[in-house]
């Protein structure tokens, strides 16, 4: 009986490894099905214009920002790989680590470099394969195992055993998988519009309309042909995600300027500049869900209602995997982009969330 029951449950484990394949295999098709639709109408419309690329050889002005911090590169021991990462604040001071999400670098946290340096040395990193940090080639580079110790490194290389770290999108998913890991590297953890992983992966399976959503997940499954539809029309797609009515600033944010979105177009048309980025996404369907998922430290979740990408539901549902202080705010009305959409509100929730959290330690 006792091996008729380990069978039964190991044929159920398979039929369900062969559903949720399927699912993705079937969705990264349909996902390249309707792209390819999009790209056949944009060639019929104009073929010179979606073949089109603007020649940029200079970075904007912004970029090379002396308000903003400094310019640095460290090389880390695990992997040998040379990381980008702009720096403000006095060396010594706590340090405050910023990681970004998909498709952003390290200037999406301008407005937190200006605001934290007087009290923190606030680093913002460029991941893992994206802008002048390295971008190895091979998509078995980007897995999350690969990620974390990239973290974890890097604060070794910096002179530091502990941070408070901030994650937006992607950066908040690697940002939770930290604070599970090495719960002894963060001090305090702060997550921008990404629930915990786990309540990401169950909540996709159950809810058809976070499923659309996520569609990006499933489209970049696909090698080399989401690159290509990133660059098409001149990189339209990338200007889109930030300005659209659907996924773009609100109309009462923060907009970005002219010079804001040149700079996210020159960093990300970069020959290559594109594969390393979505090579993040390229494994997580065999990483997800986790072994290990319980946060044990202070955490502050900040979440845009509007946010195109994420059902706000799983923002309420993440307060379970969080055996300490957890505060979660919904700003209404903001997108995504949180922290640039809205940089005085965040920044204001952010110190008063670090004070609170230090009289309540004291």
């Amino acid at each position: 009986m006792a091996r008729l029951r380990d069978r039964l449950l190991r044929l159920a484990l398979a039929i369900r490894s062969l559903l949720f394949w399927s699912l993705v295999y079937c969705y990264c098709g349909l996902c390249a099905s309707i792209h390819l639709l999009k790209l056949l109408w944009s060639i019929g419309k104009g073929p010179a214009q979606t073949f089109r690329r603007a020649a940029r050889e200079h970075p904007p002005a912004c970029l090379n920002d002396p308000s903003l911090g400094t310019h640095c590169y460290v090389r880390i021991k695990d992997s040998g790989l040379r990381f980008h990462y702009v720096a403000a604040g006095e060396r010594g001071k706590p340090l405050m680590l910023l990681l970004h999400g998909f498709p952003e670098f390290w200037y999406s946290w301008r407005h937190q470099l200006r605001e934290f340096k007087s009290e923190y040395r606030v680093v913002a990193l460029d991941l893992r394969g994206y802008g002048e940090t390295d971008a190895p080639i091979h998509r078995e580079n980007y897995k999350l195992d690969c990620l974390i110790t990239d973290i974890k490194d890097i604060l070794d290389s910096l002179g530091y055993s502990k941070c408070v770290l901030i994650g937006h999108d992607w950066g908040g998913m690697i940002a939770w998988l930290i604070a599970i890991c090495y719960p002894e590297m963060v001090m305090k953890l702060i997550v921008i519009n990404f629930p915990h992983p786990n309540v990401f992966t169950e909540y996709i399976l159950r809810h058809p309309a976070q499923l659309f959503k996520s569609s990006h997940y499933y489209f970049f499954q696909i090698p080399w042909f989401p690159e290509f539809m990133f660059s098409i029309n001149d990189f339209k797609a990338l200007k889109h995600l930030f300005t659209s009515q659907r996924t773009g600033i609100g109309r009462k944010g923060c907009r970005l300027t002219t010079e804001d979105l040149e700079a996210y177009i020159y960093v990300f048309s970069q020959p290559g500049a594109l594969s390393g980025p979505i090579n993040h996404y390229r494994n997580i369907f065999s990483c997800l869900p986790l072994k290990h998922h319980m946060v044990t430290i202070p955490t502050l979740l900040l979440w845009g209602e509007k946010d195109a990408f994420m059902e706000v539901e799983m923002a309420e549902v993440t307060k379970i995997y969080v055996k300490n202080y957890f505060r979660l705010t919904i700003l209404s009305e903001v997108s995504h982009w949180l922290q640039q959409e809205q940089p005085d509100i965040v920044n204001k929730l952010i110190w008063t969330f670090l004070k609170e959290e230090t009289r309540k330690r004291d």
